[in-house]
């Protein structure tokens, strides 16, 4: 399958929250986001940060590390989970997971490298590298024909916040 990936070079907080606002408004429904990168790399404060953007309040965007999956309900659904604890392809599946790609929902995978044999084709994968300790170089891939949603992306990124 051919790609089409941008890349942001991502600096503090206030950075990344502004690229969640702009994930936010330019994905559309039924849509995976699969989150890809090291411990710290800002995996779950992106997640947050796009909840945010979609009316969850900030109390209650938080990480499911331990719940596995978190449900918000706001102007969109959105399905939050993480892939760290999963033990296997099997165990992800029983969360429900197919379900969960086939709504009309925003389903956001942290740890999406653990499950990726059984994640949709046509996700969004957000690789986060560490390239300082406040800033990320961040990858944003997906099929070329959602090219649209990524330049979107980008362009909103950009013109939200300067770096």
């Amino acid at each position: 399958m051919e790609t089409f990936s941008i890349m942001l070079n991502i600096k503090g907080l206030d950075s990344t929250s502004a690229l969640g606002s702009a994930i936010a408004a330019a994905v559309p429904p039924r849509t995976t986001l699969a989150m890809v990168g090291t411990l710290g790399a800002g995996k779950t404060y992106l997640a947050q940060a796009i909840a945010v953007a979609c009316g969850v309040p900030s109390s209650a965007a938080t990480s499911p590390t331990f719940v596995l999956c978190q449900v918000y309900n706001a102007k969109r659904t959105i399905y939050h989970l993480d892939a760290y604890r999963i033990a296997d392809d099997d165990e992800f599946i029983e969360l429900g997971v197919e379900e969960m790609f086939a709504s009309n929902s925003l389903t956001l995978v942290e740890w999406a490298d653990r499950v990726e044999s059984v994640l949709p084709r046509d996700r969004i994968t957000i690789e986060m590298e560490i390239d300082g300790p406040h800033s990320r170089r961040v990858t944003i891939t997906a099929p070329v024909d959602q090219k649209p949603t990524l330049l979107a992306i980008q362009a909103d990124w950009q013109s939200a916040f300067s770096p």
